[in-house]
């Protein structure tokens, strides 16, 4: 149970901190190329080479690149601070893209360019683990409910607007251009993000913990990638149905739902004040996943498939906004480190998602990936029920 009070006292008290705003405004912007770089590698690189083979492997280095990044970024922001890991990875991430370019513009060979596709990943800014760490520090208790769900607000109207956006600019210029304009603004937001920070390093004389000291962080990391696995089974399932069904075109509108439940969901779970247990909340978080996703494989009307899958993005990201907060019970001293650990599993969790929606669909049908879905988030409510026990002495 948990009371919001007037007007959302978590977030007002949030705002109310120096530097909150502009945080989140610059945060948006040094995100945008989230979505936009692997969808616009694809592109670069199929009208250079001819290959969609080839361009989905990019595709693939950048994920790759981004998961091995994380912890190592997360493990050098927790001894040195989130300002100079920024700094340096604004700079590697936005050259790596740019080079990408210049290669499939001059023709190079396929090998440039998937190395290049790597370090971009490997380079993407932590801007939403810079945002927990700083939110997380500045609001104690549960403020940090409203700090970590503004974060993935944040993040979630950046991957809406930024392929948006990416779309427009083609429209205008080549897609070269567009892809490379993105990367400069996405660069220039981290490196105005970060001086914006005012947690600018880590507490004085502390050393960075262990982030499997605890051993229920393995349990966290087993259900966030669950809830992954959920993300990347939606992604390839949604525009496999829309196709099945004669009308793609709907596909944007489905994913869109998805994003806009997302939104909601984030912005309603930061506005309460909660008294349940954290782990009780995941728990029930991850069951209500799994009812709001299994009627999907019944419904055949897309205005209530639209209905339903906005249902699903209501709990999604608070979902995800819980296992931020159990990942300060459980790794306090290894924050970054373990926040990296978390988007890592998010990420592993949704290739490997995204690549069992493809063969589910094709063996069993259009609808087939949305039971997939469902499955996953009920295992990972049940694997959840794990953490309720008490914590090992």
């Amino acid at each position: 149970m948990g009371d919001s009070g007037p007007g959302g006292v978590p977030y007002r008290r949030l705002f109310g901190l120096p530097g909150v705003a502009a945080q989140g405004v610059l945060g948006f912007l040094a995100q945008l190329t989230q979505q936009v770089a692997p969808v616009g590698m694809v592109l670069v690189v199929q009208k250079a080479t001819g290959s969609l083979a080839l361009a989905g492997v990019t595709a693939a280095a950048f994920s790759v690149g981004a998961g091995m990044g994380r912890p190592v970024q997360g493990r050098i922001m927790d001894r040195r601070g989130p300002r100079v890991v920024l700094a340096v990875t604004a700079l590697i991430h936005v050259a790596a893209l740019l080079g990408l370019i210049g290669c499939a513009l001059a023709g190079w060979p396929w090998w440039p360019m998937l190395v290049l596709a790597w370090v971009s990943g490997a380079g993407l800014p932590p801007i939403s683990v810079s945002m927990r760490i700083e939110w997380g520090r500045r609001m104690a208790g549960e403020g940090r409910t409203a700090a970590y769900s503004l974060v993935y607000l944040v993040q979630e109207l950046a991957m809406l607007v930024g392929p948006l956006v990416f779309g427009l600019l083609i429209a205008v210029a080549s897609t070269s251009l567009a892809l490379g304009v993105v990367a400069a603004a996405a660069g220039a937001g981290t490196l105005a993000f970060s001086r914006a920070l005012r947690v600018g390093s880590a507490p004085p004389g502390r050393e960075p913990g262990r982030v499997f000291a605890d051993r229920r962080m393995f349990v966290l990391l087993a259900v966030v990638l669950l809830l992954g696995g959920v993300i990347g089974t939606l992604e390839v399932g949604l525009p496999a149905l829309a196709v099945a069904r004669d009308v793609p075109a709907a596909t944007g509108l489905l994913v869109a739902a998805l994003s806009l439940g997302g939104i909601a969901g984030a912005a309603a779970y930061g506005a309460r004040s909660w008294g349940s247990a954290v782990q009780v909340r995941l728990v029930g978080l991850m069951l209500a996943l799994g009812v709001a996703l299994a009627p999907l494989v019944l419904i055949g009307a897309l205005p209530l498939f639209w209905a339903a899958l906005f249902a699903g993005g209501l709990v999604l990201n608070p979902a995800l906004t819980t296992g931020s907060l159990l990942v300060d019970e459980y790794a306090p001293a290894a924050q970054g480190e373990a926040f990296g650990w978390v988007s890592t599993a998010i990420g592993m969790g949704g290739a490997a998602g995204a690549a069992g929606a493809g063969v589910v669909a094709e063996r069993f049908g259009p609808s087939a990936p949305f039971l997939s879905a469902a499955a996953l988030a009920l295992l990972g409510a049940l694997l959840a029920t794990s953490l309720l026990r008490r914590a090992p002495a």
